[in-house]
C-alpha cells in the first residue's frame, strides 16, 4: 500500500516540495504522453545528467515505521563519495603529480577527474575535451559553473551505469558504459525494484526523461569496481610510459577472497535497513530490502577534515551531518574490520615472551585501496608496581608512529617482522611503493611496484596462488605465520629487574593517511598541498584511531 511517513517539520517540508515539484510537472507529464512532437523537443533538450539537487526533494524526508530517517540524500551527501571533488588530500595530490610531471599534466587531470569529479569528466569526454580539475578549482569560486564538479560521484552517475563490461579488465578506472537513452524521453536510471509505471513517470517527468528502472546488477560488486579497481600509468620523466601500477584493488583481493562467495561491496558499505522503508518521499511504498546510502568505508579523517574546513571547501551537507558520518565510520571500523588476541605470555629469567595474533575482518586486505592507509600494533607492558618496561608503535602527537623509519627518514621503510625485540621495532601493515630506481617513493605516477605490502589479508585469500597484482611483497610472502586466517608476531621483551605479574596491552591502530604521506607534499608550492598539509598539522593528532585491542596479566 503507497505511503510516506512524516516525523519531523523538515519531513513534512521535504514531502510538501516534493508534492510541489509534482504538480508543477504534471502538465509536462501529460504532454509527454499525448504529443509526440513535444517528446522529441524534450529529448532534444535533455541533460545526459542531473546534479544531486533534482532527486533531493524526493528522496529525503523518510522513515521507516519505527521512525528511523532513511533519508537518501541526505545519507548521501555527507558520504565521500558526495564530496570526492572537495577532498583536500586528493586535489593536492594530483596538483604533486602535476608539479612532478609537467609534460603529462592534461592526462593526470583528465584521469585523476574520472572518478572524483565523474559529471565533469563524462561531459568534458563527450564533447571531445580532457577534464581541467583546477579550471573547478576552488569549488566555491563559482558555484553553478563548478555545480556538476562540486557534486561528486552524484546520483545520476552511478544509477546510469550500465550492466556492460561490468567485472572486466576494461571497465576499471572509471571506464564504465553510461546506458544509452533507450528512446528519445527514456534515460534510465537503475535501481534494485521494480517501480509501478505511474510513479515512474512522476520522475520521468520531473527530470526531462530520466526513468526508473529495475536491473540487478545496481547491487553487483562489480559496478562498485569501475572506479574502485584504479591501475595508474607509472611514468619517466619527460613523460614516458613505463606500465602500469595496481595502485587500488579492493575488488581483485575480495574476489581471491571467501567474500567474493558470501558479501558483495553493497553488502558492508550501504547497510541494509532492517524492517519496511520507503525510498521516495511521493507515494513512496515501503520495501525490504533498501539499503542506506551512507557508504561507510575507512576515512573518518577527511570527514572531521571537510568538516572544520566547510566554508574554504564548499561543504553543503550540514555540521551534524559530516559529525554522524565520521561517527559511523569509526564505529564500522571498531566493529567490523579487525580483531587482535594475545595468544600467549611466558616469562623466563630474562625475558617475556608475549604472541599476538591480528585478524583481518573485512573482505580485502586491510588497509586496502589507497595506499597511504596504514595500520600498526602499538603494545605496553608493565610490571608489578606499574612502572613501563617496553613500549613499541606509540602514536607521536604530530601522526608520526614511535620507531617508524619511514617516519623519520623518506628513503627508508620498517620491515615485516616475525619477532619485535626492541622499542624502535614496530609491526606496521602497509604498502611501501618504489619507484624505477628501486627507491621508496609516494608519488603515484612514479610507482612502478611495491617494495612491502603486507596489509593483512582477508579470510580464503591465498598468498601463493594470489595474481601479481595482489601479491604479498616482502618479508610477509615468507612468513609462515601471515597467511588468510591472521599474523602471529612475537615479542621478546627484555626484563632487566623488573618483576612480575605482567600488564600488557595491545592495540591495533589505524590511520588514513600516514605522516610520512602528507608531509611529502611540504615542497611543493601550490595552493592545494600547502593547505593539505597545515590541515594535517592542525589536526595531526586526530590522524588515528584504535580499530581493536585488548589485554593481559601474567
Amino acid at each position: 500500500m503507497p505511503s510516506f511517513i512524516l516525523r519531523s517539520p523538515t519531513q513534512i517540508f521535504l514531502s510538501l516540495a516534493a508534492l510541489a515539484l509534482l504538480t508543477a510537472t504534471l502538465p509536462t507529464l501529460l504532454r509527454a504522453n499525448n504529443n509526440p512532437d513535444d517528446k522529441q523537443s524534450a529529448a532534444k533538450s535533455q541533460p545526459k545528467f542531473h546534479t544531486s539537487d533534482r532527486c533531493l526533494a524526493c528522496h529525503n524526508g523518510l522513515s521507516t515505521p519505527s521512525g528511523k530517517d532513511v533519508s537518501i540524500g541526505f545519507s548521501w551527501r555527507s558520504s565521500i563519495m558526495a564530496n570526492s571533488s572537495r577532498d583536500p588530500y586528493w586535489q593536492a595530490s594530483v596538483r604533486r603529480e602535476t608539479i612532478d610531471h609537467p609534460e603529462s599534466r592534461a592526462m593526470i587531470e583528465d584521469e585523476c577527474s574520472t572518478c572524483h569529479m565523474p559529471i565533469a569528466h563524462l561531459d568534458a569526454k563527450e564533447k571531445g575535451r580532457l577534464t581541467e580539475v583546477f579550471a573547478h578549482l576552488p569549488l566555491a569560486d563559482d558555484s553553478k559553473k563548478n555545480a556538476e564538479a562540486k557534486d561528486g560521484v552524484s546520483c545520476s552517475v552511478c544509477h546510469q551505469i550500465a550492466n556492460e563490461k561490468l567485472g572486466s579488465r576494461e571497465s576499471f578506472n572509471g571506464q564504465f558504459v553510461v546506458e544509452s537513452p533507450r528512446s528519445k524521453e527514456n534515460h534510465p536510471e537503475y535501481g534494485p525494484f521494480a517501480i509501478e509505471n505511474g510513479q515512474a513517470r512522476i520522475m520521468q517527468s520531473s527530470t526531462g526523461g530520466f526513468r526508473p528502472t529495475e536491473d540487478a546488477h545496481i547491487r553487483d560488486s562489480a559496478l562498485c569496481a569501475t572506479c574502485h579497481t584504479l591501475y595508474t600509468k607509472a611514468l619517466a620523466p619527460g613523460g614516458k610510459e613505463l606500465g602500469l601500477f595496481p595502485e587500488q584493488v579492493p575488488f581483485l583481493e575480495w574476489l581471491h577472497s571467501d567474500y567474493a562467495k558470501k558479501k558483495t561491496c553493497q553488502f558492508c558499505h550501504m547497510p541494509e535497513v532492517q524492517e519496511e522503508a520507503p525510498i521516495a518521499a511521493v507515494l513512496g511504498v515501503l520495501r525490504q530490502g533498501v539499503r542506506q546510502h551512507t557508504f561507510v568505508g575507512a576515512n573518518f579523517f577527511m570527514l572531521n577534515l571537510l568538516n572544520l574546513h566547510r566554508d574554504e571547501l564548499a561543504v553543503d551537507a550540514l555540521p551534524t551531518e559530516l559529525t554522524a558520518e565520521a561517527d559511523r565510520t569509526t564505529d564500522f571500523l571498531r566493529s567490523q574490520s579487525a580483531r587482535v588476541t594475545i595468544r600467549n605470555i611466558a616469562a623466563d629469567p630474562s625475558h617475556l615472551n608475549i604472541d599476538v595474533f591480528v585478524e583481518n575482518l573485512t573482505g580485502h586486505k586491510l588497509p586496502t585501496a589507497y595506499p597511504s592507509r596504514r595500520a600498526w600494533l602499538h603494545l605496553l607492558v608493565h610490571d608489578r608496581e606499574g612502572n613501563k618496561v617496553f613500549e613499541s608503535g606509540a602514536l607521536n602527537s604530530d601522526g608520526s608512529i614511535q620507531g617508524n623509519d619511514n617516519d623519520v627518514d623518506p628513503s627508508r621503510f620498517e620491515p615485516h617482522y616475525t619477532k619485535i625485540t626492541s622499542a624502535d621495532e614496530v609491526q606496521i601493515y602497509e604498502p611501501i611503493l618504489k619507484d624505477q630506481a628501486g627507491q621508496v617513493t609516494t608519488g603515484l605516477s612514479q610507482a612502478v611496484g611495491y617494495l612491502k605490502d603486507n596489509r593483512l589479508l582477508p579470510s580464503g585469500f591465498q598468498k601463493q596462488t594470489a595474481e601479481k597484482d595482489i601479491a604479498v611483497t616482502g618479508e610477509a610472502n615468507d612468513d609462515t605465520n601471515f597467511t588468510d586466517a591472521g599474523h602471529l608476531v612475537r615479542y621478546s621483551v627484555a626484563l632487566t629487574n623488573a618483576q612480575g605479574p605482567f600488564r600488557v596491552n595491545v592495540e591495533l591502530w589505524y590511520q588514513p593517511v600516514g605522516f610520512r604521506w602528507a608531509h611529502n607534499l611540504s615542497p611543493y608550492n601550490s595552493t592545494e598541498t600547502q593547505r593539505f598539509v597545515s590541515y594535517y598539522t592542525s589536526s595531526s593528532s586526530a590522524t588515528a584511531i584504535v580499530l581493536a585491542q585488548t589485554s593481559s596479566t601474567d
